[in-house]
């Protein structure tokens, strides 16, 4: 099914929010997502959409059998994050459109603190709760933009060789935790977002499989002239990554592409083919090295994995998600 061009479903003024979940083999914690969202709809009138994504552990059954009043959009197979979410769109029916990942779980009257900001502040396209790991500890969930800098530094090799206030700055460790502050992107595991910005920036880039999508996103409802805003007095448990797990040389993959993708569109050609050259480069030079680590006997199933894993980022080409050519 494509979505290419799809618009959201018209506007009803009976739904304050729309959820739209896009789900891959996690079917406890999707179960555990949907029963926090209705533990804390309160007064709130909201349609929840789950986009599963050709999971084989049950997930749709699950939510058919134990959800019923969830639309469900089961799909043959991944369709990868932007996609998914566009696909729920469609039928999305609120005032507001919220995406959330089904590694979450919402905590008190985190939904209504969302939607009450939106309804308060006009001028905000935008706005993450402050999102929280299992044992309570804040997750780092809002970002400026990046630079060029930053992409050569930032979850690569040279990372703990960066200038601090490059990753600091990115990271936005400047503004407090505990504080509401406007910033340039949030994480779109818990994004929250009207229908109107929809309709003005259009939907998620289909381009990017997994990884950078929201910040895509995000630049667009800023170069839009809409606030994003990150507000910590709603909270959401946000259990990392349970579904790139699964694959992990496919998020490696995924992940690298998705950034050069996103360089390519906001900062040239010449950039992202730098960065991809350095990328490769750095790969090759870690395979190279389990390999030699391997070949002493040192942890040898280890070392042949890891080679293995990046043989298959280095066959991949790392080409930017999107420009196949």
């Amino acid at each position: 099914m494509s979505t290419s061009n799809h618009h959201a479903a018209p506007r009803s003024s009976l739904i304050d929010l729309s959820i739209i979940i896009v789900s891959w083999n996690v079917c406890d914690l999707l179960r555990r997502c949907l029963q926090s969202i209705a533990a804390a709809r309160g007064d709130l009138r909201l349609d929840v959409i789950v986009v599963d994504g050709g999971s084989i552990d049950g997930s749709p059954q699950m939510v058919a059998r134990e959800f019923p009043d969830v639309h469900l959009i089961a799909c043959q197979e991944n369709v990868g994050f932007p996609k998914g979410n566009n696909m729920g769109m469609v039928h999305a029916a609120g005032r507001y459109i919220m995406l959330l990942n089904p590694d979450t779980e919402v905590i008190g009257a985190a939904l209504s603190w969302l939607v009450t900001f939106l309804d308060n502040h006009p001028d905000v396209g935008a706005v993450g709760p402050q999102l929280l790991y299992g044992d309570g500890r804040v997750q780092s969930s809002r970002r400026r933009f990046p630079t060029l800098a930053t992409a050569f530094f930032e979850s690569t090799w040279l990372q703990p060789y960066a200038p601090p206030h490059l990753l600091r700055r990115y990271y936005a460790l400047d503004l407090p935790d505990s504080e509401t502050a406007d910033v340039d992107w949030v994480v779109g595991a818990a994004l929250m977002t009207r229908r109107e910005v929809v309709g003005q920036v259009g939907e998620m880039d289909e381009g990017y499989f997994m990884y950078s999508e929201e910040l895509d996103w995000c630049r667009r409802i800023k170069e839009a002239g809409w606030r994003v805003v990150y507000l910590p007095a709603a909270q959401i448990i946000h259990h990392e990554g349970k579904s790139s797990e699964q694959a992990v040389t496919a998020r490696h993959i995924h992940f690298q592409r998705a950034r050069l993708r996103y360089l390519q569109k906001f900062h040239g050609t010449v950039p992202a083919f730098c960065l991809r050259l350095f990328l490769l480069t750095s790969y090759l030079y870690q395979l190279l090295l389990e390999a030699a680590k391997g070949i002493v006997g040192h942890r040898r199933d280890l070392r042949w994995q890891r080679v293995n894993a990046y043989w298959q980022v280095l066959r991949s080409g790392l080409r930017p998600a999107g420009y196949d050519r």
